[in-house]
């Protein structure tokens, strides 16, 4: 037991002191926010839009990103023969609506958080029930990492229980099919109102890659009302922790619109409360 206790003591603290200090630094292979160069893209150039599997990429006049679909699997930046769209660093990417993640000109407008007495209810402490809805476990997995001693999701006042009756809201990943529609709705049911979902990834968000498949509903929304959508295939766990702590309102700051290019995970605002 002493050598045991001795190893730990070695280890020292080994929770991250985000968002209260620096997040952490994201490898150059890490796939962030994508980003259009316009001026490398020529007007008539549909090249990556028809290289999307999922159709994230519409060009009709200006060049859109729609996050909420896109895989971050990089077939467009390789057919690109411009090397117009590169993905960043920036792992900045929740929003509050569907219609947010639609990116024009590289805008996107981060979540806002819960309001009023929404977020008194819940902004020191949130009870979630993760359902995993037809999903590959990327997604889910990511979502796990968040309670290890590395992240400690629980410093936050986050935590995940076993009970949808215990929980203020469900947490969702998959790309909901239809043999899980009943039991998402009973779950949903189960909650106590007043009550919130949070979609994560591209399969909960739009149907990722089996979007428009007649066996899933091309997303959460058309199943359920959401209130927030962390973007992603899958999402990674400091994209999910920062979209979790913006809804709660404990990052402040640098809150609404990202739409620098590099986003090496700058301004990542402090802590509150």
């Amino acid at each position: 037991m002493i050598n045991v206790l001795l190893a730990r003591f070695r280890q020292g603290h080994r929770t991250m002191r985000y968002p209260a200090g620096p997040p952490p630094e994201m490898p150059s292979h890490f796939r962030g926010r994508p980003h259009m160069d316009l001026a490398k893209c020529p007007s008539d150039c549909r090249v990556c839009a028809d290289a999307c599997p999922t159709q994230a990429i519409t060009v009709n006049g200006k060049a859109r990103i729609d996050l909420g679909r896109c895989l971050f699997c990089t077939d467009c930046t390789r057919a690109c023969p411009t090397g117009a769209i590169t993905f960043t660093r920036d792992y900045r990417l929740a929003t509050d609506t569907r219609d947010d993640l639609r990116m024009e000109d590289n805008i996107l407008r981060l979540a806002q958080g819960l309001k009023g007495q929404t977020r008194r209810l819940f902004g020191r402490s949130l009870k979630l029930r993760q359902v995993a809805a037809g999903g590959c476990n990327g997604c889910e997995m990511d979502v796990n990492v968040l309670n290890t001693v590395g992240w400690d999701l629980g410093r936050f006042g986050i935590q995940f229980v076993a009970s949808p009756r215990h929980a203020d809201g469900l947490l969702v990943t998959g790309s909901v099919p239809a043999n899980m529609r009943l039991a998402l709705q009973k779950t949903y049911d189960a909650v106590p109102g007043p009550k919130i979902v949070i979609a994560v990834g591209a399969c909960a968000i739009s149907g990722g890659p089996f979007i428009d498949h007649p066996e899933v509903h091309n997303g959460l929304a058309d199943c359920l009302p959401v209130d927030l959508f962390i973007p992603g295939c899958p999402p990674h766990p400091l994209t999910i922790l920062d979209g979790l702590l913006r809804f709660l309102g404990q990052i402040e700051g640098e809150g609404g619109t990202s739409q620098d290019g590099s986003g090496a995970g700058r301004g990542a605002g402090a802590q509150q409360g």
